[in-house]
């Protein structure tokens, strides 16, 4: 599967538990969008990261990648101590030269 570098750097950070090379995938205004909750820019995004890390230890596989006009959605299996483990997640991602703009998670 061919996918961006942004977003394979995002995989291998998620995967390691670095929650600093994650936060580092996503540009300065960048928001992300999980479980009802917004982040807003890398320092609220690694702090989302080290939390979701120390709570489920979240492991993705990537399944399918397809791109859209303004970026991709990833599919992927993820595995971690979450309730229903492994499930199917969806990242709808926008991006920004070479940046994450902003990121979605759905299930």
């Amino acid at each position: 599967m061919n996918l961006p570098n942004v977003i394979a750097a995002l995989l291998k950070a998620q995967n390691d538990f670095d929650s600093a090379s994650y936060a580092q995938c996503f540009a300065d205004n960048a928001l992300v969008y999980d479980e009802g909750r917004t982040h807003n820019g890398p320092a609220e995004i690694k702090a989302w990261n080290e939390q979701t890390n120390a709570e489920y230890a979240t492991m993705l596989e990537p399944i399918d990648y397809a791109t859209t006009p303004n970026g991709g959605i990833l599919t992927t299996n993820g595995s971690g101590t979450f309730p229903g483990s492994p499930f199917v997640f969806k990242y709808h991602f926008e991006f920004e030269n070479d940046k994450i703009l902003s990121l979605r998670i759905t299930a």
